[in-house]
């Protein structure tokens, strides 16, 4: 039989035959520490001069990896967690120690509805017209309100161009043995996409269309069971850019994501086994407006406006029928307002509104599960003011503050600073300290209020708690780091989190018992006060256009004060590793990366935790001509995989080695 080890071994084979050489290829080094960046301070500053800490996913980064959704952009970002979504086959962002519910994930600077429980789920966001992601860690800066406690990812896209250009690219892949056909060669996951743009200097449009297919993962493939799920991913999105002259820009999107997916299950309730099923159907629409003004003048005003629908309806089954028809719809609707100007030689003031609206409502079989009311909404008024000072050469600080009013529960104020001083600043040579300090603040959501997360065929419900106060934090964040030459480059933050209040979810014992069914009910609760507290390495080298070295480690402990047990599902230890080189042909490259997590708590009160692991993937780039380029890869070599037998305990990968090959097609600039 041709086995998955057959294919491994092809591909290894394959890349030490070609990794000698240098390649020839004459593009210019993607200068990372050049890159400019918005999402700390809203003005652009280059990634080495910025006084807020961020990290940054390239555009080619992405390319290189072959990053077809933001979870698989984000697999590298050093210090990050993605951690898998209990019964949905999509992803989460952790930072610093701190879940997904404190993280903001946004879109050119705007908020998107959670997609489950009250998170985003990020593999649901395709990879089209991004230009760079950036990430910055901690509730340090002002821009930003509830719920980024942990920080921000921003999905930062680029406008359309000028002139007529498209770009198509599709692939496929296996997971051999475990493809759930169980045909080794069928191509159990593949995914397309495309854009066309095109127009003038001052009207410009791009329709872009994406769709990723995963058959899902087996193990068993003549079993019920599926512990990956299978779903259709489609992503479309039109954009318009209108710029009557070089001071305005003007800027209308709307965006349509669906989702199908299923999972498989068999529930065990001696002497009974019962195979189960659930269908979910998930849609997102989005529309966008932005404008910038006083683009080359001292005083400049920017505005944006979304309002976002998103539903997400359930269906559960067995060989008898189907139960638990539910059906939730969540709105946001949001508009903000800045504006900036320099006042003197060393002051840049920023200050800014934001409005925001969400409204949830949530039926199963036909009945509200929101108590009294069927239609839940929040509202909130926020403002915020920043100065960017610079009281010597080498030094910049940037305080600020943000006010919120919440109609549910009033009024906050959330003071901050950063600050970076210049120990050597030379043509060769950079040094700097950089830190910061911040308040943080984040509401319950309607999600954690008043939604019902039904997974009892999974054995649990997690129930929405009314009565929830909101968390507040306090963020410190300090490091430094050495540049040479902007080619080279070390890093090292310090950081504490102190969250009080923390929202978790804990086992309800009282609804249980009076369940009386075994399906285990958890409810969400604040607990007196939690810490997360580590320190983060990063580093990379870029001796030449063609070599690229980059490497993190981080290392995160945590405490539930009360009890002092650690937090659940925070990893002591994190490494990444990233190399990229040129291979004997032109236009030829590969690149490796290497992820490493230690164990990680599942219940530190019982002392149970989930083994530690390590996963590594190959890519192979092949430029073939300014209009098509090529590529394959190996993810996950190693095959690392939890052991579906005892799932409840062991968090390692669900997907083993998937190996795949695909390509790209352009056309004009």
């Amino acid at each position: 039989m041709y086995s998955r080890k057959s294919h491994l071994s092809l591909f290894c084979l394959s890349l030490a035959v070609l990794a000698s050489g240098d390649a020839i290829a004459d593009s210019q080094p993607t200068g990372y520490l050049n890159e400019l960046v918005v999402t700390g301070t809203r003005s652009e500053r280059k990634l080495l001069d910025t006084p807020v800490r961020t990290e940054v996913v390239t555009v080619e980064e992405l390319e290189k990896t072959h990053a077809r959704n933001l979870k698989e952009a984000l697999e590298n970002v050093p210090g990050l967690q993605l951690r898998e979504i209990h019964g949905k086959p999509g992803y989460e962002v952790w930072l610093q120690g701190i879940e997904s519910d404190r993280v903001l994930v946004l879109i050119d600077g705007m908020p998107m509805t959670a997609t489950t429980g009250s998170t985003v789920d990020v593999s649901q966001l395709a990879v089209l017209d991004i230009e760079r992601v950036e990430v910055v860690k901690g509730a340090v800066s002002a821009q930003y309100g509830s719920s980024g406690i942990g920080g921000v990812v921003n999905i930062i896209t680029r406008p359309p161009a000028s002139g007529l250009s498209g770009q198509f690219t599709t692939d496929g892949g296996t997971y051999g043995e475990q493809n759930p056909s169980g045909d080794e060669a069928d191509p159990a996951r593949y995914s397309a996409r495309a854009t066309v743009q095109g127009g003038s200097e001052q009207l410009a449009l791009r329709l872009s269309a994406s769709h990723q297919h995963s058959d899902g993962i087996d193990p068993e493939p003549d079993t019920w069971a599926r512990p990956g799920d299978e779903y259709d991913r489609t992503d479309l999105s039109f954009r318009t850019d209108w710029s009557p002259n070089a001071n305005h820009q003007l800027s209308a999107a709307v965006a349509r994501f669906e989702e199908e997916s299923g999972s498989r299950f068999t529930e065990r309730n001696p002497p009974f086994v019962i195979n189960q099923g659930k269908d979910e159907t998930v849609t997102r629409t989005r529309y966008t407006l932005a404008g910038d003004h006083g683009r080359n003048s001292d005083l400049r005003a920017g505005w944006s406006a979304v309002h976002e629908v998103l539903n997400d309806d359930t269906l559960k089954y067995t060989g008898s029928g189907v139960f638990d028809d539910r059906r939730a719809e969540s709105t946001l609707s949001r508009f903000s307002a800045h504006l900036g100007k320099p006042v003197g030689f060393t002051h840049h003031l920023q200050g800014g509104v934001d409005f925001n609206r969400e409204t949830l409502e949530q039926t199963k079989d036909g009945a509200s599960e929101l108590g009294a009311e069927p239609r839940r909404q929040r509202e909130s008024q926020e403002a915020w003011v920043q100065d960017t000072w610079m009281p010597t050469e080498h030094l910049e600080l940037v305080p600020g503050v943000r006010f919120q009013n919440d109609s549910d529960f009033g009024t906050y104020t959330a003071p901050k600073i950063n600050a970076r001083y210049d120990l050597v600043r030379t043509d060769s040579l950079t040094g700097f300290l950089r830190g910061g300090v911040g308040a943080g603040y984040r509401v319950p959501n309607l999600k954690e209020r008043y939604f019902t997360f039904d997974h009892s065929q999974l054995g649990y419900i997690v129930q929405g708690t009314p009565d929830l106060q909101p968390e507040e934090s306090v963020s410190y964040q300090f490091g430094g780091g050495l540049s040479w030459n902007r080619t080279a480059w070390l890093e090292v933050n310090a950081f504490l989190n102190d969250i009080e209040q923390l929202i978790q979810t804990s086992p309800d014992a009282e609804a249980t018992r009076a369940r009386n069914d075994g399906v285990q009910v958890f409810s969400y609760e604040n607990l007196a006060e939690a810490r997360t507290w580590g320190f983060e390495t990063t580093a990379g080298w870029e001796p030449s256009q063609h070599w690229r070295l980059t490497a993190g480690y981080t290392l995160t402990r945590t405490e539930e004060v009360a009890t002092g047990n650690e937090l659940n599902r925070r990893p002591r230890h994190q490494a990444r590793l990233g190399l990229d080189g040129p291979l004997l042909l032109a236009g030829l490259s590969w690149g490796a990366r290497l992820r490493y997590q230690s164990e990680e708590f599942v219940d530190a009160a019982a002392g149970t935790k989930s083994p530690g692991y390590t996963t590594a993937d190959l890519k192979l780039n092949y430029q073939f001509s300014d209009q098509l380029r090529l590529f394959a890869g190996a993810d996950n070599i190693t095959d690392e995989q939890r052991d579906f037998s005892n799932a409840s305990e062991d968090f390692r990968p669900v997907a083993g080695r998937f190996l795949y090959a695909g390509l790209t097609v352009s056309f004009g600039e």
